[in-house]
């Protein structure tokens, strides 16, 4: 039962991870906020589909989840801060769900609905809602961004249990931070290079981490877009202070090109692997 249940948590973790860090970002200076307008590589309405297989011993090619993202630009919300480009900003939308075996085998049942609201001249986040459903288990959230105070403030409430002191939680920041769902985006906004050394910081559940990335090899790949040169990046998500506890890693194949379209990315610990690979892609503006 104790193996069971870390392989249930590995599994969504390592589910959520890839929503996280399917990314990486060139740091901003610690006090630096650049206000010109920020060239988006991808189009109004853009949806990219990702499916996920967990590998171990004799299980393998289990499909285990869908990851959905996409981006639209809508006026911004009046509870934002108002240094939109056209009274504009971009709401970023990320789904990860459970399916198939993942289901069958290990009982496993999850939902994640992340919406992000960015400032499209800074691709600064502003605010994040968040959705959590594991099994019977639900939660809401909310992160507001407040780059003025340079302090982010989470609250977490459990809709099943109104009358519950909902979750509080505040970490200061500086310079250019990213939520699970914005920092996806803002990576394509970014140079790639092989032999970078990239270095981001990324809020989740009220707290702030630095996530540093390496750009480590350059190769052709098949892909459901043809077959493109990529570049793979590895961040550094396991270990103290990180994501994930514990040791394991991650790499993340990125096209390279003036997209950067994620194509697959490969997360392995003790516990197995789970191999992402895009599914399709509409609305690319290409």
């Amino acid at each position: 039962m104790i193996f069971v249940m870390r392989r249930q948590s590995y599994l969504f973790c390592a589910v959520l991870l890839l929503c996280a860090l399917m990314v990486g970002a060139v740091r901003a200076g610690d006090n630096q906020r650049v206000e010109t307008p920020v060239a988006l590589p991808f189009a109004h309405g853009e949806e990219l589909v990702y499916e996920g297989e967990f590998t171990r011993a004799l299980l393998r090619k289990i499909d285990i989840a869908d990851l959905r993202f996409t981006a639209t630009l809508e006026p911004a919300p009046a509870t934002t801060e108002k240094s939109h480009e056209n009274g504009k900003s971009l709401r970023l939308i990320l789904d990860a769900t459970s399916k198939g075996l993942l289901r069958k085998l290990f009982g496993v049942r999850f939902h994640q609905h992340i919406e992000s609201v960015v400032d499209p001249v800074s691709f600064s986040v502003l605010q994040t809602t968040k959705l959590d459903e594991q099994g019977e288990r639900r939660r809401t959230s909310e992160a507001v961004f407040d780059r003025a105070a340079g302090k982010v403030v989470w609250t977490e409430r459990d809709p099943n249990n109104p009358a519950r002191e909902p979750r509080v939680i505040s970490s200061p920041f500086s310079g250019a931070v990213q939520d699970l769902a914005s920092v996806f985006y803002y990576l394509r906004t970014q140079p790639l290079a092989l032999g970078q050394n990239l270095e981001i910081n990324v809020s989740d559940s009220g707290r702030v981490y630095r996530i540093p990335h390496k750009v480590v090899e350059r190769k052709m790949m098949k892909t459901v877009v043809g077959e493109v040169a990529v570049l793979k990046v590895e961040p550094e998500v396991f270990g103290e202070g990180r994501l994930l506890q514990g040791r394991g890693k991650v790499f993340i194949w990125f096209t390279d090109d003036a997209r950067h379209i994620p194509v697959r990315a490969h997360i392995s610990n003790e516990l197995g692997t789970l191999d992402i690979k895009l599914k399709s892609i509409k609305n690319s503006g290409n």
